[in-house]
């Protein structure tokens, strides 16, 4: 069984998600999925979703949703999603306690 409770979305992402979707004029629903590849083996996609898929997990923070879908939740599970605003860059970071290693870039992982 799995709930909300198995992933987060920081107030930050939540503010950065909310921010990209009004000046998109779409839904602020920030999707993450798993996908094979990077350098690691698994990488992380995101992108804002039109809406919420029977089979996703969904938590809300702040008037932001992070939803991510069934098959990807195994390797996500327990991961907190982050948007960090540093002299690198802006991205949104997962914070994976499953990864047993991951890249540089910090978009791929494996387990």
């Amino acid at each position: 069984m799995t709930n909300a409770s198995d992933i987060a979305l920081t107030p930050a992402a939540a503010a950065r998600v909310a921010a990209i979707a009004e000046r998109q004029g779409k839904p602020a629903i920030l999707r993450l999925s798993v996908e094979g590849g990077g350098c690691s083996g698994f990488q992380y996609r995101f992108g804002l979703a039109e809406g919420i898929d029977d089979d996703d997990i969904r938590v809300d923070t702040d008037g932001a949703t992070l939803v991510v879908d069934s098959i990807s939740l195994d390797l996500v599970r327990g991961c907190s999603v982050d948007f960090v605003d540093s002299l690198g860059g802006t991205a949104f970071r997962v914070e994976n306690p499953n990864a047993a290693s991951g890249c540089g870039c910090g978009t791929s992982f494996a387990v």
